[in-house]
Order: C-alpha cells, then sequence, then structure tokens
C-alpha cells in the first residue's frame, strides 16, 4: 500500500498493529513481540502511523515523516504561506488530482492531506494546530 500510493519501496523495521474497530495502525519496535500483550488490556501499543479510509492509508504526522523521505509520489510541496495556513488546521484550495498526498514544506513532512474536488482537506488535529505564528 505504501508503494502503490507514495511509491515507498523500502522495509520498515517495525512490529505494526492494527485496532479494527477505528482502522487505526500503530508501530512499535520489534521488541515489544518479547512480552506477553495478551495479559494487558490494552487498545493501542506503539506510535500511531495511519489509518485506513477504504484501500486507502491516511498516514499521521509522523506516519509521513518516516515514510515521506523515502517516498517518490504524492508529495505535495506547500509554499511558505500554504504551510503557516496548514499549520493553522486550513483546508486550502489546491488544484491536482483527487486523492492522499504526503504534505511537504522545505524538508519538513507535515502530515496526509486528501484532495477532493479543488480543496485539500486538512487533517492536523485540532491539538496540535498552530494558532499563533509569527
Amino acid at each position: 500500500m505504501l508503494k502503490s500510493q507514495y511509491g515507498f519501496d523500502e522495509k520498515l523495521d517495525y512490529v505494526f498493529f492494527f485496532n479494527e474497530k477505528e482502522q487505526k495502525l500503530f508501530i512499535a519496535n520489534p521488541e515489544i513481540s518479547q512480552q506477553a500483550l495478551e495479559s494487558f488490556n490494552l487498545n493501542s501499543v506503539g506510535l500511531y502511523f495511519g489509518q485506513f479510509y477504504k484501500e486507502h492509508l491516511r498516514l499521521s504526522i509522523e506516519g509521513s515523516q518516516i515514510v515521506g523521505p523515502k517516498a517518490n509520489k504524492n508529495i505535495l510541496i506547500l509554499d511558505e504561506h500554504q504551510k503557516l495556513e496548514w499549520l493553522k488546521g486550513t483546508d486550502l484550495d489546491i488544484s491536482e488530482e483527487e486523492g492522499f498526498y504526503l504534505i511537504k514544506s522545505g524538508n519538513d513532512f507535515l502530515g496526509t492531506g486528501k484532495i477532493s474536488g479543488s480543496k485539500l482537506f486538512n487533517f492536523v488535529p485540532k491539538a496540535r494546530r498552530v494558532t499563533d505564528i509569527s
């Protein structure tokens, strides 16, 4: 899925955990498999990596930062003004093919957005949005 969506063809040295109810994917260090996790009442383990939407994977901010540097397609580069609006949680007017994109500005990956129509929908969680950018 990472290869078809983002052109990412590397091996990720993580253990993957899937929360079926929320369709969320988490990653953890491989050594966690040495623990008896079934004896714990856990909803998730590790770092939130992304969420499945039908046949697509929407990466979290951290997921985009792991995958982005080695990805070679569906990368949307924002200018400085667009970046500031993105960090505020604003949806942007963008004319590109519909689908999920890694969002990049400079050398930084800022998450994943979805283009539908001519709008880039922002998935930056409210708690992580920046309100005062100087």
